[in-house]
């Protein structure tokens, strides 16, 4: 679409923001979006694009779904918002609930805010306080693990891989916390075990997205690792904090990613496919282990922790309406065929040269590449043949919404196979 054919808001309004990941000197103008319905984005000049990743992984029922549309509209007649401070209310004390009531073992402490990486951050400072609200200080640092992604805040960046991950330049900044290896076999977990051994009066918790590693290159692991890992906290007394911001509600297969290794963490982080991908909302749930180190006669025991919109009516409204539709329709059963789709669909990929790799779990597809690769180009070509992928480092994937429908899910990954088949062949004839 050349410049005059855009909308005069896209022209008018382009040079005043500041957008996420881009480096706002080269990177290419996007595509103006006007509407979303199911798994469709349309764009301003009338295309239409199947969307291969649900908006950052968050639309898990697709677009615009009447019944969550239908509770957020109810809620937004009759209170949009009040403050969580000296008011509560019935959508979030009643989500509070559902979600104590389907999260494994105790989870049952659920702390609202409006994003994942706060989310994070909230976990983190009650990992730490935990231990304060005991009398035991100087367990105050993490352990985390390469190739781990939790978020874009301080805190959140701290636990991220310092050097693969998009923080590297903050060195000095983030506050130094203890990054290792994700053990995947026998000398792997009795490296881990020693860290552990060695370090546990000053760790605070084992943080872990667990099943896959996302925002990090889409790498999986088995749920033993989880478990194992969860085993090796308890024997040496530290906390377990699972990120499930990307990987719950249904993402892997399961309801909660943590639920295939049969493990309850003591806190779970949650975001993202919260509310259907409408509203921004996220939790931090801890177990009552947790929570009642925050009991006490003294007020400064207390979680000193309250963004502004925690427990936003609306949101809250959305996210009920999204447990109604896991509750009734059979997400679970629609993220194994889309598994299976995946699996079967994306073979053509294996062995193309420059592929270094095709893994699918759940409804999550990857197709891992060993080559330069013009990530800009290679998304253009996707919106060019009517879909919305977005390769990230060395990976093209797709996370789509469960609802996607076979057809659909034929158009991503034919797509894929396209596109990845002429990079390959670039690749191999040196252009």
């Amino acid at each position: 679409m050349s410049p005059p054919d855009r909308p005069e808001w896209s022209e008018t309004g382009f040079p005043h923001i500041w957008l996420p990941y881009s480096q706002m000197k080269t990177t290419p103008r996007p595509v103006e979006a006007v509407a979303t319905d199911g798994v469709r984005i349309r764009l301003a000049d009338g295309r239409e694009l199947v969307d291969g990743v649900a908006s950052w992984w968050t639309a898990c029922h697709g677009y615009n779904h009447p019944h969550i549309r239908a509770a957020v509209t109810d809620q937004l007649e009759r209170m949009p918002h009040v403050m969580l401070g000296g008011f509560v209310h019935e959508p979030a004390l009643t989500l509070a609930r559902r979600l104590s009531e389907i999260l494994p073992g105790d989870l049952g402490h659920v702390f609202f805010s409006e994003s994942g990486s706060v989310s994070v951050e909230i976990a983190m400072k009650m990992a730490v306080q935990y231990w304060l609200n005991q009398g035991i200080k100087g367990r105050a640092r993490f352990v985390s693990f390469r190739f781990g992604y939790h978020g874009d805040t301080i805190g959140a960046m701290s636990v991220c891989d310092p050097d693969e991950g998009m923080h590297t330049m903050f060195h000095g900044l983030l506050p130094e916390q203890i990054v290792v290896d994700l053990p995947r076999d026998d000398a792997g977990f009795e490296q881990f075990d020693r860290v552990l051994a060695s370090r546990a009066d000053e760790i605070a918790a084992v943080m872990l997205e667990p099943l896959v590693q996302a925002a990090g290159g889409m790498k999986f692991h088995d749920p033993s690792v989880l478990r194992r890992i969860a085993a090796l906290c308890r024997k040496h007394d530290v906390l377990l904090v699972v990120d499930e911001i990307a990987t719950g509600f249904c993402r892997t297969g399961t309801m909660f990613a943590c639920e295939q290794a049969g493990v309850c963490p003591d806190i779970v982080t949650l975001s993202k496919s919260l509310t259907g991908g409408t509203m921004a909302l996220a939790a931090t749930v801890a177990t009552d282990r947790v929570y009642d180190a925050f009991l006490s006669d003294r007020f400064d025991a207390a979680l000193m922790h309250g963004p502004t919109f925690t427990g936003n009516p609306l949101a809250c409204a959305a996210a009920n309406a999204s447990l109604d539709l896991f509750e009734r329709e059979p997400r679970q059963d629609q993220a194994k065929r889309i598994e299976k789709q995946l699996l079967r669909d994306l073979q053509p990929c294996v062995g193309l040269p420059g592929v270094a790799d095709v893994r699918c779990l759940g409804a999550i597809g990857v197709v891992q590449l060993d080559g330069p690769m013009d990530l800009n180009a290679l998304r253009g070509r996707f919106v060019e043949k009517g879909v919305w992928i977005r390769p990230f480092g060395d990976i093209v994937y797709v996370m789509p919404p469960l609802v996607i429908e076979p057809e659909d899910l034929a158009v991503l990954t034919g797509a894929i196979i396209d596109v990845v088949g002429e990079w390959s062949a670039a690749l191999s004839s040196g252009q």
